[in-house]
């Protein structure tokens, strides 16, 4: 691997949950997952379905960075292979209350009678960290702050070689949250939003925990970032919608997250 490689890969931009079928091929049916190699470090920032045919093989240990812990970010977890291997390690950090022990929360789910599996059965070495930032990952630093979604949510900033990418999905914009978020992305060259509603879906979903490209946009420009890239897309947006909303917005730094595709910071 490149020792000074800073790359996304998009492995999962699908939220609330899964879809599958020809209407969904350029975007993606998979719910949130994406592989960020920082050298010859990797950190996969969620775990939603898009994991299961994620890479296995590393130079280093492999973080899993947890934004918060619904279903749709949680999917591919137990199915993910490196998992089963013997003798190899995985981190898993997990947003938790100060007094909450991460490892139990999350093998709430994974356990009988809703997973077949508890983590101690697994062949690999999995450990379960609770999320607090700062995180050294090799160089990398990893920072985080409070958004807003129903249950809590956390932004995340990776910062590499100079250059940065910040992470907000699940959130739902209002005054004090946004504000800080325009501090938190300041001068990014990536900003990864969630856009999943349009205006006139978004008002007839207030309090649901997401937002609109308009405000990703706004956020953009005032943290002065140099790309934004749309995640979270609801699951009864196929293709054909995603193209045209992309192309009435009309900007060359503004897309909407397609499954595969890579972006070299």
């Amino acid at each position: 691997m490149d020792k000074k490689v800073f790359k996304l890969t998009i492995l999962g931009a699908r939220g609330s949950m899964s879809v599958c079928g020809r209407e969904f091929d350029t975007y993606g049916g998979d719910t949130s997952c994406y592989m960020v190699q920082v050298g010859d470090e990797c950190i996969f920032l969620d775990a939603g379905s898009g994991l299961v045919g994620a890479p296995v093989d590393f130079e280093k240990i492999p973080v899993i960075l947890l934004s918060h812990l619904h279903l749709d970010h949680l999917l591919g977890l137990g199915m993910y292979p490196r998992l089963t291997m013997k003798g190899q390690k995985t981190e898993i950090y997990v947003p938790v209350k100060k007094e909450a022990d991460a490892r139990e929360v999350l093998g709430r789910l994974y356990a009988p009678p809703f997973w077949p599996l508890s983590f101690a059965d697994y062949a690999g070495d999995i450990s379960v960290k609770k999320l607090d930032f700062p995180i050294l990952i090799g160089e990398a630093v990893v920072d985080g702050i409070e958004g807003n979604h129903p249950g809590g949510n956390v932004a995340v900033r990776i910062r590499y070689g100079g250059k940065s990418l910040v992470y907000i999905s699940d959130y739902e914009h209002e005054e004090v949250t946004f504000s800080r978020l325009i501090d938190f992305a300041k001068g990014a060259e990536l900003i990864m939003y969630d856009g999943q509603y349009s205006d006139e879906e978004y008002e007839k979903r207030i309090g649901f925990g997401h937002s609109t490209p308009g405000k990703g946009i706004e956020l953009m420009e005032k943290a002065e970032g140099k790309r934004l890239l749309l995640i979270h897309h609801d699951p009864l947006h196929t293709d054909e919608i995603l193209k045209k909303r992309e192309k009435k917005i009309g900007r060359s730094n503004v897309s909407y997250a397609r499954a595969g595709s890579e972006i070299v910071l």
